[in-house]
């Protein structure tokens, strides 16, 4: 569907992660959500209508771009 879309792994590495897709636009909005509990994987892309991504709790985040982790509340 989007062949040259950017993708990116999230694997949560504790219970209740909260990925958060974001729209495109002059309107930033919410448009879908998922939580994830640890050792739980989503792949997500971005599209047409996804421009940023959200990741909240502690998560290992990799994209083509390199690799990341979150962090967790304190």
């Amino acid at each position: 569907m989007y062949p040259n879309s950017d993708y990116i792994v999230i694997k949560a590495l504790e219970d209740g992660v909260n990925v958060i897709g974001l729209t495109r636009g002059a309107d930033t909005r919410f448009h879908h959500s998922e939580k994830l509990d640890k050792g739980e994987v989503l792949i997500a892309q971005f599209t047409e209508h996804t421009s940023a991504i959200k990741v909240r709790g502690k998560a290992l985040i990799q994209t083509n771009h390199g690799e990341i982790q979150s962090e967790g509340k304190k």
